[in-house]
């Protein structure tokens, strides 16, 4: 795969555990703070993962993404 998929691949990966973190912390949190913090972290890794899916989709139409390597579960 080449070098600007692959780090496509892995923001889809980092912002899939920025969600599960955000999660397991919204389950955790004692507090309104940290509760606003868990929040704004799986605020941002939505809005990450949904650019990084913009671009892999771009990279898809104009021939640049190999949809025969198995990808993992984002």
């Amino acid at each position: 795969m080449k070098g600007y998929n692959d780090c496509i691949k892995k923001v889809l990966e980092l912002s899939r555990q920025m969600i599960i973190l955000a999660d397991e912390g919204q389950l955790v949190a004692e507090d309104d703070g940290c509760r606003l913090l868990y929040g704004i972290l799986q605020d941002y890794a939505y809005k990450l993962r949904r650019k990084a899916e913009e671009e892999k989709e771009a990279h898809a139409r104009t021939g640049r993404w190999d949809n025969r390597i198995k990808e993992e579960i984002y």
